[in-house]
């Protein structure tokens, strides 16, 4: 049985897709392993350029189905005993994936695992939280806002905090180890899920069964955050919209309508 199942999801992302299969194929992981990139309708050739490099699956959607259906996607032409979900917009350097596997092997009441993100310049991302609510939302953005603005307190605040390991109720989909049989015993993710908060919903679902997530910064990712999602501004603002909404759905019911109306007040 293959050790590691890689499954990167793109979207016209086709140079920061070379990027990072270029990192996984520089320096790949001791493991066995396999790398499966879905490409989500791209018309950038992004699909193409994935083809490129050796030992990489490619898989073609016809339409855009958005990033939790793609990785399940991904996963169900998988075989891997491990699963890493991959950003395109990452760099993986060299050692870091074994060396996340290893963390994860290390504690077997752990489901999945996250490493530190950084940015291009080593700064630190905040890639892990707490469960979502209307708090700790306030909470995150204020310090995503901080560091956006390149406050020096702000990354200070965030660099202590990714420097420690930790159990939170969540980490980044970026780059996410998970135990195959986890994953499936979830029923992967959630396929409402067209962008982001498929994470959260994710690690709660594994939660919920009695198992750990866990973040460690013992291992460094780089994640050029928000590439991506640069290509088509208000097509992710609305894909943001549609996910947030439904995560409020399926886990404060009743904050829902709110959050409907305050979506109205404030359109795109």
């Amino acid at each position: 049985m293959t050790e590691l199942s890689i499954v990167i999801v793109s979207f016209n992302a086709r140079a920061d897709l070379a990027r990072c299969l270029s990192s996984l194929h520089q320096a790949p992981p001791a493991i066995s392993h396999e790398i499966i990139v879905v490409d989500n309708a791209s018309t950038d050739g992004s699909a193409q350029a994935a083809r490129d490099f050796p030992n990489v699956r490619v898989i073609e959607s016809s339409t855009n189905r958005g990033f939790a259906a793609a990785n399940n996607a991904g996963i169900r032409q998988s075989s891997g005993r491990a699963l890493l979900l991959l950003n395109p917009d990452t760099i993986v350097p060299a050692g870091a994936i074994d060396r996340l596997l290893a963390e994860l092997d290390r504690q077997a009441d752990a489901a999945a695992i996250g490493p530190r993100l950084v940015d291009g310049n080593g700064h630190a991302e905040l890639s892990f939280g707490t469960m979502m609510s209307p708090v700790s939302e306030w909470r995150q953005r204020r310090l995503m806002r901080g560091l956006e603005r390149g406050d020096p307190a702000m990354r200070s605040q965030v660099d202590d905090m990714t420097r420690q390991a930790r159990s939170p109720d969540w980490v980044s989909g970026a780059c996410l180890l998970v135990r195959r049989q986890d994953a499936e015993a979830v029923g992967l993710l959630d396929e409402r899920y067209a962008m982001y908060t498929e994470d959260v919903d994710f690690c709660a679902a594994l939660r919920a069964r009695g198992r750990r997530v866990l973040f460690t910064p013992a291992v460094e990712v780089v994640h050029l955050r928000g590439r991506s999602a640069a290509t088509a501004p208000e097509a992710t603002r609305a894909a943001y919209r549609r996910s947030h909404l439904a995560f409020y759905q399926k886990h404060h019911p009743a904050l829902a309508p709110f959050l409907r109306l305050y979506h109205w007040l404030r359109p795109l």
